[in-house]
């Protein structure tokens, strides 16, 4: 009886080292290697960090979020990530809940910065991405209505036409991914990229 025991617990153990060994294999070497070359096939460049290069140096992602300042450049979303914003080791929002009074006063000032740069009435209603930093920090989108607000600013500060910049924002809206997830959004970096080449 004894011998029938340890005889089960040794094939049950040898059992057992082989199928962990199988599914280490499968899940941590070929799973992965197979998953790599199909994205780098099917996917090239968004699984190597959708990278922009502009006069053969790397720029920036269409990915990540960047802090663009001055009047002459599209403004995105205001980031929380690390200590000056716009940090992708340190990604992560505020953590200041709404009804937190610091909150309150930060989309206050953000909200005045926003229309004594554009030009705007002191009551005029500002979109929310433009005062509210996204959950990562990182978010490299806004909505057109927050690239419309900003025109006539840019516009005025690289002496181009108003009619010309809201062309080039309107032919960088993207629509909803697969038509029904998320909403429309302009990816900052391309735009401010694009009104470069058009300045020049």
């Amino acid at each position: 009886m004894l011998t029938r025991i340890k005889g089960f617990f040794r094939n049950y153990g040898a059992s057992c080292l082989v199928i962990f060994a199988v599914f280490a294999v499968l899940t941590g070497l070929a799973y992965p290697l197979f998953m790599t070359g199909f994205a780098q096939l099917a996917f090239k460049s968004k699984a190597n960090g959708s990278i922009v290069n502009q006069d053969g140096k790397a720029v920036g992602s269409t990915l990540i979020g960047q802090s663009f300042t001055g009047p002459n450049y599209f403004h995105g979303r205001p980031s929380a990530a690390g200590t000056d914003g716009y940090d992708a080791t340190a990604s992560g929002g505020s953590n200041l809940g709404p009804t937190n009074p610091k909150l309150t006063e930060l989309i206050s000032q953000r909200a005045d910065e926003v229309r004594k740069e554009n030009g705007l009435a002191p009551d005029a209603k500002v979109p929310a991405d433009l005062v509210e930093a996204s959950a990562s920090g990182l978010d490299p989108d806004i909505s057109p209505a927050s690239a419309l607000l900003q025109v006539k600013r840019v516009a005025g500060a690289r002496n181009l036409p108003q009619a010309v910049v809201l062309e080039l924002v309107k032919s960088h809206v993207q629509g909803r991914q697969l038509s029904v997830l998320g909403e429309q959004r302009v990816n900052v970096l391309e735009l401010n990229l694009a009104l470069d080449r058009m300045s020049k």
